[in-house]
C-alpha cells in the first residue's frame, strides 16, 4: 500500500506531504506546503526516528506496522518534540505499549506535558551510543537549534545524520524525495524563508553545533522537513553555515523596503532604487512592506548584504507594518548588514526618527545620512535620496 523510500537498505523515510496547512506555526505562508518526514531503521533491534503531525498521515501507525514487515518496534528515537514531528507518538505508544523511548531530560519534561508519557523512558546524554545490531547510533544534543531538548542523532556505520529540524526547508516532496531527485533551485527561496524565520534566532547555537559535528564524515542527512541530502550533503551545510554567519549570499545586492500611505515614499523607494542601479548594483530588490509578509522580508534580508528602509510618518513614529518588520529584526538579533533609513511626512514627522532609534538598536553600519522629505518629492527633494543612494553603492563596492 506504501510507497517506503530506501536511505539505505535498512533505513526507511515514512514522510509525508502537508498541502493543507496555510500557516507554518500559525504564522509563516506555506504556498508550496510542507513536507514532515519520520524515519524507520529496521535492524536486529528496530528504532523510529520522530513521528509526524497528527491528521497527515491516513493512519500513520499502520504505515509503521508495513515498514516493520511484521517485526516489534524496540524504539521511538525523539530528536524534536515539536507537534509537527511528535504529533503521532500517542498512537505509536498505544500500538506498542513496550517500546522504549530515547531522548534527553528536557524532552521528557514536554513529553510528559503533552502526553502523559512517564513509562519505558530511556534518557540519554550528550554523546551516549545505542547498538540496533548493524547500526550503532550516537546521539549528539544540539539546545535551541530550535528548541532546548533538540538534538540529532548520528548513524556510526552508514555516516548518516538524523539533523531533526537543522537542514530542513519548506515545501512539499513532489515526487522527488531526495537531493538528485529534484531541482533544488524551486527550493532555494522555500529553504533560506525556513532558515531565517524558524532557525535564525538561534544561529549562534547552530554554530556551536557545528563545533560539534567538525570532522564527522556524513554520507547523508535526514531532516525532519524537505528533501533528504545523499549525493551533496553539504550544499545544505555550507548555506546553513553561511546563513547562520549572517553571511550575504551576494555583497552587492540591496534590498528596498517601505511602508508609504499616499504614494511619497513610495516614489522616493522607486527613484532611490533607480539611483543605486544607474550606480552599478544590479541585484536589488523593492517591496511594500504592507502588502508583503514579513517573513519574506525576513529572508531577503538574510540575502541581501545592503537594506534600505523607509517609512512614511504615523502617529508620529514609523508605519505600523514597519515596526513589526523592524521589531522582529530584532528579535531574532540579525547581524552584519549594511542600513540607510528614508522616509517622509506631512507635519510632525516621526517615521525617520523611530527608524534611526531601530538603527542604533540593531547596530548594522550605516551607510549615508538619513533623509526624512517633506511633503511630495520633487527633483529638489531628491537630491539628498541619489546621495544617500551613492553611500550605499560605496559602502558595498569596498566589500
Amino acid at each position: 500500500m506504501y510507497n517506503f523510500s530506501n536511505v539505505t537498505d535498512k533505513v526507511l523515510h515514512l514522510g509525508v506531504n502537508d498541502r493543507i496547512t496555510h500557516l507554518f506555526e500559525s504564522m509563516w505562508p506555506l504556498p508550496n506546503g510542507v513536507a514532515y518526514n519520520s524515519y524507520l531503521i529496521n535492524d536486529e533491534k528496530t528504532a523510529l526516528l520522530d513521528t509526524v503531525k497528527i491528521g497527515f498521515e491516513f493512519d500513520f501507525v499502520q504505515k509503521v506496522e508495513e515498514a516493520l514487515g511484521g517485526k516489534e518496534l524496540d524504539y521511538l528515537i525523539i530528536n524534536h518534540m515539536e507537534l509537527d514531528h511528535a504529533g503521532e507518538i500517542k498512537s505509536v505508544v498505544n500500538r506498542y505499549p513496550n517500546i522504549k523511548i530515547i531522548g534527553n531530560k528536557k524532552t521528557f519534561s514536554i513529553l510528559t506535558s503533552y502526553f502523559g508519557i512517564t513509562e519505558n523512558l530511556v534518557e540519554v546524554s550528550d554523546g551516549e551510543t545505542l547498538k540496533l545490531g548493524h547500526h550503532e547510533l550516537k546521539f549528539v544534543f544540539t539546545p535551541f537549534v530550535h528548541w532546548p531538548e533538540s538534538m540529532m542523532t548520528y548513524d556510526i556505520t552508514e555516516n548518516i545524520l538524523f539533523s531533526a529540524d537543522a537542514f530542513g526547508t519548506f515545501g512539499t516532496l513532489d515526487g522527488g524525495v531526495f537531493d538528485d531527485q529534484i531541482n533544488f533551485d524551486f527550493y532555494m527561496e522555500d529553504a533560506r524563508r525556513y532558515y531565517s524565520n524558524i532557525i535564525g534566532k538561534w544561529s549562534g547555537m547552530v554554530q556551536k553545533a557545528f563545533q560539534k559535528l567538525e570532522g564527522v564524515k556524513i554520507s547523508t542527512i535526514c531532516p525532519l522537513h524537505g528533501p533528504i541530502w545523499r549525493k551533496d550533503p553539504m550544499k545544505i551545510v555550507s548555506l546553513y553555515d553561511k546563513w547562520s554567519r549572517y553571511e550575504a549570499e551576494d555583497n552587492q545586492s540591496v534590498v528596498v523596503i517601505y511602508a508609504s500611505m499616499y504614494g511619497n515614499t513610495t516614489a522616493v523607494a522607486d527613484y532611490l532604487a533607480r539611483c543605486i542601479a544607474k550606480h552599478g548594483i544590479k541585484n536589488i530588490r523593492v517591496y511594500d512592506v504592507t502588502k508583503t509578509h514579513v517573513s519574506y522580508l525576513i529572508s531577503e534580508i538574510w540575502r541581501c548584504k545592503g537594506v534600505v528602509l523607509g517609512s512614511c510618518a504615523y502617529n508620529n513614529g514609523m508605519h505600523p507594518s514597519m515596526e513589526n518588520l523592524t521589531r522582529e529584526l530584532e528579535h531574532m538579533g540579525v547581524k552584519n548588514k549594511t542600513l540607510s533609513l528614508f522616509g517622509s511626512h506631512s507635519w510632525a514627522g516621526g517615521g525617520v526618527r523611530t527608524l534611526s532609534e531601530f538603527a542604533k538598536n540593531i547596530k548594522w553600519e550605516m551607510a549615508g545620512e538619513s533623509v526624512d522629505l517633506k511633503g511630495m518629492p520633487n527633483a529638489e527633494k531628491l537630491k539628498p535620496i541619489e546621495e544617500l543612494a551613492i553611500a550605499m553603492v560605496n559602502k558595498l563596492k569596498t566589500l
